[in-house]
């Protein structure tokens, strides 16, 4: 890619990006590959209500996203080295993301291959049939959301991490960061599902090796169900193997 390429806000509803199995993004260590945002002027308002805008709905599908890089990118907090969306809908299916990248510090700064801000009526990303692998972030080495809720399946997350330090509010004297080994989520309500996943070897420097869940408002759901977590370590602290969670409920 020579250039990130963004979803107007005036195309679709439906934008589908489909590669075939045989097509490879490629940011070059040097950009992010796909953006969108339904509150970006510049790609056009359609509603007044961009936060809650339930358009466009994009969804990518058997493509490979490799070596994107947001690090730098300031608008809206930042993250997101593959794929960065606010707003409308995201699908992901049947897709690869590899060694993708976004700033290495930041308390609430993350997702080395998708970042994710809001979605209309708080619906459910989904995340089906992919693989992230080799993600580097300050939070969220693969997936990496505020007040966004998730549906995992049949998905894998191997060798991700999470390279911030100070955790989230920082500590005194560091940048923040260093939680979400694979998955970093964070807001009031909202809910992940994770089913049918591999969650491996990934690594956080402070909370949750595989997955850092925090409900503010402590009303949010966790639920883990057929799913493998094996050796995701955490080097500051967490509730359960490789889980960082304080919310309503987590079922595994």
């Amino acid at each position: 890619m020579k250039a990130t390429a963004k979803v107007r806000n005036d195309h679709g509803p439906d934008v589908v990006l489909d590669g075939g199995g045989r097509v490879t993004l490629s940011g070059d260590g040097k950009r992010r590959i796909l953006y969108q945002n339904t509150c970006d002027a510049a790609q056009r308002f359609t509603t007044s209500h961009c936060q809650d805008q339930p358009t466009p709905r994009l969804t990518v599908q058997n493509l490979t996203f490799t070596r994107g890089n947001a690090t730098g990118e300031t608008a809206e907090g930042g993250g997101g080295g593959a794929i960065f969306v606010r707003g409308g809908r995201l699908k992901v299916v049947n897709s690869r993301f590899t060694d993708n990248r976004c700033d290495s510090t930041g308390a609430d700064l993350g997702g080395a291959a998708i970042r994710v801000l809001s979605q209309s009526q708080n619906q459910s990303v989904y995340v089906v049939h992919s693989t992230f692998t080799g993600g580097r972030c300050s939070n969220g080495g693969a997936l990496s959301s505020i007040g966004v809720s998730w549906t995992v399946l049949n998905s894998v997350f191997t060798g991700n991490k999470a390279i911030g330090r100070g955790a989230n509010p920082a500590k005194a004297g560091t940048p923040g960061g260093g939680s979400g080994g694979a998955i970093y989520t964070d807001g009031n309500t909202f809910t992940v599902n994770v089913k049918g996943t591999v969650i491996r070897e990934n690594h956080a420097n402070e909370g949750g090796g595989a997955i850092f869940f925090v409900s503010n408002d402590r009303t949010g759901t966790l639920t883990i169900a057929r799913s493998t977590l094996k050796s995701n370590p955490s080097d500051g602290f967490e509730t359960q193997p490789g889980i960082f969670f304080l919310g309503a409920k987590l079922s595994r």
